[in-house]
This record gives structure tokens, C-alpha cells and sequence, in this order.
């Protein structure tokens, strides 16, 4: 596998220093990646600094480049796919899914308007609103999905006239690395900068006097370190953080109809989705049923190596989240939870986990309470559906959550109460489109990405007022 490299004012930058990617699937390194050093660092922001000046002027250059830049995506994706499976451990499929949607987020944002907004403009003067960019943002992502999450800040940012620095997380640095190295022949020097490395990485970038902007996906406890390090010098800041996201199911519903649906959205990247379904409500009536429906699909489901043909989840994408999966579960169980499905690792190198599902738990366990970002779906009974909601609510996260039931109506009825940035009706999490506002209530997160919502949170807004114009 090819050596990749830094991407620094539209040049390839190697360092002395490296670190070892491991594949999951494997537990096993099988690539290294750069160690960006504080001289890069340095270097990274100047020269976003510097193509700021010209790269915010030209609006239509930058919808062309942005273009272009998509097709280059697009052609690169064989290449970006394997990259993302080898360390992220998601199916070779679902991987070449996310390379696709990264093309199309670059795409939305190259079509998207920023029109001036006219107050007035009458015999007595004018008035206009224009939204500006910021400057240099700091793009900071998770391992979960790499490259789609980089293209949620790197799309508006750049459609606003921002230039960006982009630090992925190093347990998956690789495919980002190579969409730097992709970018290096469509985009302006400097406009787009990747830096890879272990802490104090993200530190020394968040921290820096010229980055205006930090952009941040990850945990709520890292995304508080990150505010402290944004309130020094007022860098703006959008926050997309953790999530316990409930789904509410009525009494009312065909289980079987809603099912695999259910255990999709839970399930969907081995469970390491900030909005997937981390708790499930259930009425009484139909609880032993959906645990069956559910665990009967847990042990049906192919679990194996991202390149393996078939395989539908793969491994967790690292130990210390495998040994927080296993933890939790082993709690529950120790508390009188009943394994269903799944509930423990599997024993082969790698760190796969069996998809589990757990009934016989209640709120004040740990993994019900917190967030298990993992294969490990907790099903816990309820009788009124009003204490549903006020115990889905009881979280301090609010980021997505659901309502199923086989009068839609209904479940519309009562999809109000939740206290979440996104509320769906019988499917969770699939109201993801680039012009859609994303973001989270209380620890969920500060601001949205994705839509003009998004857009305008990569921007300032301008008044210019004058007298009447002839």
C-alpha cells in the first residue's frame, strides 16, 4: 500500500514521524500514517491564511472548482473505498456509499444560492444583507464515517469562500489523507489543507490566532475541550456531538412489518452512528414480540471482514470501543438484563462483537443511560406512552429519536414532545440530506450542518446601507 501524505498549500508534506493505522478486522497495523509536527501545523494555517484572500473573491470559480472537485471524488472512489474499509472496518458496499454522498454533498453546496438580502431599497436609501465567510476553518472529525463528515464541514465551508484545514482522527486518517491528495490537482493551493497526527494535534489547531472557525464532530466531552479552547479569541463554532437517540414504539404496530427497519437503524455501521437507535421503548403488549423479531435478525445477520462478500457489519472500528461495548453489556446483564442475541466478542482476531439485543433493562443502566455507539441495542418496556416520551427525554442528549406506529398520525402526535434536533416518523435517521439542517438539542451539539442552515453557519452576516440609488 502506497505511502500517503500531508496535503500543505496544495503540496505533499512526509514527516520523519509516523504512527501505525491498525485494520480492525485484524487488530493488526497495516499502514502508517504522517504525524503532523507544530511546524506543520504552522505551516497548514498560513497557507490557508494566504488563499483566503484570492479563494473568497471568485464565487464562481469556487462552484466550478467545487464541481470538479466532485468528479474527481467520484473517480478516486475504488481507491477511497478500500482505504476507508482497511481502517474503518465498514463493509467494502457501504464504504464506496460514503465515497458517493461525499461527492454529493460537494455537489449541493456548488448549486446552493447566497443570494444579498434586500431590506429595502426605496426613495429614501437602501439596505443589504450580505453573508461573508470567516476565514480559516479548522475541520475536525471522527473515526465513524471519515470522509463523509469531513465533506459536512468541507462543502459549505469552501461554497461560503472559507479555506479549511482538516484533522481527521487518527485511528482513520488514511482515506482522508488521500482525498487531500485527490483535491491537490483540482483545488487552488492552500484553499484545502489535511494534517494527520496524534494529540496535541487538535489542540495546537484549534488553538491557533488565525483559525476563525472550528467545525467539530465527536464525543460531548472532547467537544467541551473544544469550546474552551474556541472562547479565548471568539471563534465561532458548530458542535455536532453524542447522542442516546430513543425510539418510541406504539402498541399498534405489525412487528415483523417494522422489524428490520428498526434493527437497521440501530445497527447500521455496527451501531457506531451518533444518530442511530441507542434505546428502544416498547409497549408492554408487544415487547416479548419485538425482542424475538429483533434478536431472530441480530443471529442472522453476517458479521466478518469489510472485504468479505456479504458481510453486513464489521468489526468495532477499535479496542477501546470494543472494550466499552463489552462493559456495558456485561453490566446490564449483571443488573438482570437478558441477553436475547449476541453479548459477548467473537472469538477470531479482530474486534468484532456479536450484534446483541438486550431486553429486561430500564433506565438507571448504564447502557441505557448512556450512549454504547455500538452493536448493543437495549429494549425496555413501557405502558403510557406519555411516560415514554418523559423518559426518553430524561437524557441530556437530544439529538434524534423516533416514533413508530401504523397510524402515522399518531405517531406525528406525538413526535412533539421529544426534545431532539430531528424527530422521524416510523424510520430513524434516514432525514439526512445535504439540505436538511443537522444538529442536536442540549449536550447533542451547537448549531446544525447541512442546507442553507449550515451554510450560513460557515459565513458572517454584512449591512451595507446607503443612500437612494438613481
Amino acid at each position: 500500500m502506497s505511502e500517503h501524505t500531508m496535503t500543505i498549500g496544495g503540496a505533499r508534506v512526509g514527516t520523519g514521524r509516523r504512527f501505525g493505522v491498525v485494520n480492525p478486522a485484524t487488530a493488526t497495523v497495516f499502514a502508517t500514517a504522517p504525524a503532523a509536527t507544530p511546524e506543520d501545523v504552522e505551516a497548514a494555517v498560513l497557507a490557508a491564511d494566504q488563499a483566503f484572500a484570492s479563494w473568497k473573491r471568485d464565487e464562481g470559480a469556487r462552484r466550478d472548482a467545487m464541481r470538479t472537485a466532485a468528479d474527481a471524488v467520484d473517480a478516486a472512489a475504488p481507491d477511497l473505498a478500500a482505504l476507508l474499509t482497511a481502517e474503518q472496518g465498514k463493509p467494502l458496499g457501504d464504504a464506496a456509499t460514503e465515497v458517493r454522498r461525499s461527492a454529493l454533498w460537494l455537489r449541493y453546496y456548488a448549486d446552493v444560492e447566497l443570494p444579498v438580502e434586500i431590506v429595502r431599497d426605496d426613495a429614501t436609501g437602501y439596505a443589504e444583507v450580505y453573508r461573508r465567510p470567516l476565514g480559516v476553518v479548522a475541520a475536525i472529525t471522527p473515526w465513524n464515517f471519515p470522509l463523509t463528515l469531513a465533506m459536512w464541514k468541507i462543502a459549505p465551508a469552501l461554497r461560503a469562500g472559507n479555506t479549511v484545514v482538516v484533522k481527521p482522527s487518527p485511528f482513520t486518517p488514511l482515506a482522508t489523507l488521500a482525498l487531500g491528495e485527490v483535491f491537490r490537482s483540482v483545488l487552488p493551493p492552500g484553499v484545502l489543507n489535511v494534517l494527520t497526527g496524534p494529540d496535541p494535534l487538535g489542540s495546537l489547531l484549534t488553538g491557533h490566532r488565525l483559525v476563525r472557525k472550528i467545525s467539530f464532530t465527536g464525543s460531548t466531552e472532547t467537544g467541551k475541550r473544544v469550546v474552551a479552547a474556541a472562547a479565548p479569541d471568539l471563534k465561532r463554532v458548530t458542535l455536532e456531538l453524542g447522542g442516546n437517540d430513543p425510539a418510541i414504539i406504539l402498541p399498534d404496530v405489525e412487528v415483523g412489518a417494522i422489524a428490520p427497519t428498526l434493527f437497521a437503524s440501530a445497527f447500521m455501521n455496527n451501531g457506531q452512528v451518533c444518530l442511530a437507535v441507542k434505546r428502544v421503548y416498547v409497549h408492554s403488549s408487544i415487547h416479548d414480540e419485538l425482542v424475538d423479531a429483533l434478536a431472530a435478525i441480530a443471529q442472522s445477520v453476517k458479521v466478518d471482514d469489510g472485504t468479505v462478500e456479504g458481510a453486513v457489519l464489521g468489526p468495532v472500528n477499535n479496542e477501546p470501543q470494543l472494550n466499552r461495548v463489552r462493559s456495558l453489556v456485561d453490566d446490564a446483564v449483571g443488573r438482570g438484563g437478558r441477553v436475547a442475541a449476541g453479548g459477548s466478542a467473537i472469538d477470531r482476531p479482530g474486534y468484532f462483537y456479536r450484534p446483541t439485543i438486550l431486553a429486561d433493562v430500564s433506565d438507571g443502566v448504564a447502557i441505557v443511560d448512556e450512549e454504547q455507539f455500538g452493536p448493543a441495542l437495549p429494549v425496555i418496556r413501557y405502558d403510557d406512552v406519555r411516560d415514554a416520551v418523559a423518559r426518553a427525554n430524561n437524557s441530556r442528549f437530544g439529538l434524534t429519536a423516533s416514533v413508530w406506529s401504523a397510524d402515522a398520525a399518531e405517531a406525528a402526535r406525538v413526535a412533539p414532545d421529544l426534545d431532539a434536533g430531528q424527530v422521524s416518523i416510523n424510520v430513524h435517521g434516514f432525514g439526512v440530506r445535504p439540505d436538511l439542517p443537522f444538529g442536536g438539542h442540549k449536550w447533542s451539539g451547537i448549531g446544525v450542518e447541512n442546507g442553507y442552515w449550515g451554510l450560513h453557519a460557515y459565513t458572517e452576516t454584512q449591512v451595507i446601507t446607503g443612500p437612494a440609488r438613481s
